[in-house]
């Protein structure tokens, strides 16, 4: 198996726990949970920022970590505004084809439907990259929702964890 940069997550501190998608995933050794406000980040040179902006993420982006920001949309939105060290880092957008699973009843997105839940961004981000996706939606409620939507970048393998799922269940 390829050996990747640690993915960072920038969680802000008053995230509700208790609907965070990334829930239980704290522990994973491919994963780095940061608390905002007052991180200390290690070197960011080699990441980039996962978001609604940038060209889309591709392949070409294997050998650099991501960067993704956990928390409301508004909060999310003044964690980037007043961290520097996010302000030179590359952006990378997922397919706009992308539906969320998660009902949400914010309204500071301003593209609800496409904002991902933190999970779906991951998972959907460490599809493309090629990275291990085992066990990173165990976790998440909305799980067969998210992976019943036919997106192009999920392959059959996908719809039949699907399958596996709902026998465990």
């Amino acid at each position: 198996m390829k050996k990747f940069l640690p993915t960072i997550i920038l969680r802000h501190r008053r995230e509700n726990l208790k609907k965070c998608s990334l829930k239980g995933l704290e522990s994973r050794e491919d994963l780095l949970f940061i608390s905002y406000p007052g991180p200390v980040f290690p070197d960011l040179s080699s990441y980039f920022l996962l978001n609604l902006e940038g060209p889309p993420l591709s392949r070409e982006d294997q050998k650099r970590g991501i960067m993704l920001l956990d928390g409301t949309w508004r909060y999310a939105d003044r964690m980037e505004r007043h961290t520097p060290a996010l302000h030179h880092l590359p952006r990378r957008s997922l397919p706009s084809s992308m539906r969320t699973a998660y009902p949400r009843r914010q309204e500071d997105c301003l593209n609800p439907g496409r904002g991902l839940a933190s999970i779906e961004a991951l998972y959907t981000a460490y599809r493309i990259l090629g990275r291990e996706i085992e066990g990173l939606l165990d976790n998440y409620y909305w799980k067969e929702e998210f992976l019943q939507n036919d997106f192009p970048i999920f392959t059959k393998g996908d719809r039949d964890l699907i399958v596996q799922w709902k026998r465990e269940v």
